[in-house]
């Protein structure tokens, strides 16, 4: 008996991208940049705000390529940073109060 396919569509499970960057902080950054031309409503502001939309824009959209959940996965790794305490070496010789942490 033939194993039965089930097509996967490509739209349930593309990532959630805004303008080719993560949704969130081009978004964010988007509204800065708009909140400083707007506030101060100065030629440097303006230049300033619009350097930093398109670089901002930039950088994210690199990050997006790299990986889309870039944000979220780094979110993550602050969350369990005291849960996954960090070892000089593999060769590390673990004190017995260590092993009973894991029992």
């Amino acid at each position: 008996m033939a194993l039965r396919r089930i097509p996967i569509h490509r739209v349930g499970t593309r990532d959630n991208l805004f303008m080719n960057g993560e949704r969130e902080p081009v978004m964010l950054l988007g509204l800065f940049s708009f909140t400083l031309v707007i506030g101060f409503q100065d030629l440097r502001a303006a230049t300033f705000g619009l350097i930093l939309w398109f670089g901002g824009l930039y950088l994210l959209r690199e990050l997006a390529k790299k990986d889309p959940k870039m944000r979220k996965i780094y979110f993550r790794q602050l969350k369990y940073k005291s849960y996954y305490p960090a070892r000089s070496t593999p060769f590390r010789v673990n004190p017995p109060s260590q092993g009973k942490l894991y029992k």
